[in-house]
């Protein structure tokens, strides 16, 4: 064989040796990845452990065996009049004993700043019994809440006939409170009245119940129904006592603007009970009733009401009785200084168990 040929045959077979000395260690690898990879799947694998709470079986919290107490702070909003029916506004807190179920309670907080919002459903009735004087109303009511509402106020208006009608939420825009107003119209028979030819032509109790069950009680701050009404309820499926107990439970308090007409009543051979009504309405949950012959007497009551929201007490105070019962309990406020007359709400229900 030719030198030259012996040659490039020896270089090209160190050429191959040397690329197998290269490449053997990275086959290797290779294959012991391979290799270890087979083996750890032929592995039986271990099972994670996770922590199961039992049932019954309770965390020890740090506190475990103290008593919790529900503590109900009640608020109440008070009006005092002289003998002479003129609102007293300077009175301190000294002044004031507050008792629950007979117990004198501690006051935790007084004050005279009337900061709260006010929240007022304007209800008025629009069954046939107010058609006289129901232009008067809807006027006088509509400058009552232009003139009363500050910021942060809520009113809403709610009419009732036969059925409740909402004309405007909650809302502290005075414009759509007008319209609201305006859309008020009478919604029964103007001849018959309240008769018992008309089973149901005022369901008064009905509208009280629902405004309170429904709309009052997720609002917070002094809350007011103002219901310009003759007090006669025909056709309702609540009773007056469910309507009361509901303003009860929201805190809020009824003013009545009673026109009535009562010879209506008796000219149909009719006893009017609608004042006894009212007044038992209003006593219960701290509000008023002012009688509308007029519409001079509607703008004095609207007045005396604008007067009386703006110029309350506020006392609060934890009972005693920190039972969670969901009972009634009674609630009186006296004043120090005799011949003076408070007007707050008769009492609260406690929390439920």
């Amino acid at each position: 064989m030719p030198f030259r040929a012996l040659n490039l045959r020896l270089l090209a077979a160190a050429a191959v040796f040397m690329g197998l000395a290269v490449l053997a260690p990275q086959i290797w690898m290779h294959g012991s990845a391979l290799a270890s990879a087979v083996a750890a799947a032929s592995r039986p694998q271990i099972p994670v452990q996770i922590p199961v709470k039992k049932p019954g079986q309770q965390k020890q919290l740090p506190d475990e065996g103290v008593t919790h107490v529900r503590v109900n702070l009640v608020r109440l909003y008070v009006t005092v009049r002289d003998k002479h029916g003129a609102i007293v506004p300077n009175l301190a807190k000294q002044d004031f004993h507050v008792y629950e179920d007979g117990k004198e309670q501690k006051i935790a907080f007084f004050s005279k700043d009337m900061t709260d919002p006010l929240t007022l459903a304007m209800m008025i009735d629009t069954s046939g019994s107010q058609e006289h004087l129901l232009d008067a109303e809807k006027e006088t009511a509509w400058r009552f809440l232009r003139d009363i509402l500050h910021k942060n106020d809520l009113a809403m208006v709610i009419s009732f006939d036969t059925q409740v009608n909402l004309l405007a939420d909650f809302t502290d825009d005075k414009q759509v409170l007008h319209s609201a107003i305006e859309k008020a119209e009478i919604n029964a028979p103007v001849d018959l009245g309240p008769t018992s030819l008309n089973p149901q032509g005022t369901v008064l109790y009905d509208a009280i119940y629902e405004v309170c069950r429904d709309k009052l009680p997720s609002e917070t701050g002094r809350k007011a129904l103002i219901i310009l009404t003759d007090a006669e309820d025909e056709g309702s499926n609540e009773t007056l006592q469910n309507a009361v107990v509901a303003a009860q439970q929201a805190n809020a308090v009824i003013h009545v603007l009673l026109i009535a007409e009562p010879e209506v009543y008796f000219g149909a051979g009719m006893g009017y009970g609608g004042g006894t009504v009212a007044a038992e309405m209003a006593t219960q949950t701290g509000g008023r009733v002012i009688s509308i012959r007029n519409d001079k007497d509607l703008d004095k009551a609207f007045t005396e009401i604008s007067q009386e929201l703006r110029s309350q007490y506020v006392l609060a105070y934890y009972p005693t009785d920190t039972t969670a019962n969901g009972a009634f309990r009674k609630i009186k406020v006296e004043t120090t200084t005799k011949g003076l007359r408070v007007l707050t709400r008769k009492g609260y229900y406690a929390p439920g168990r």
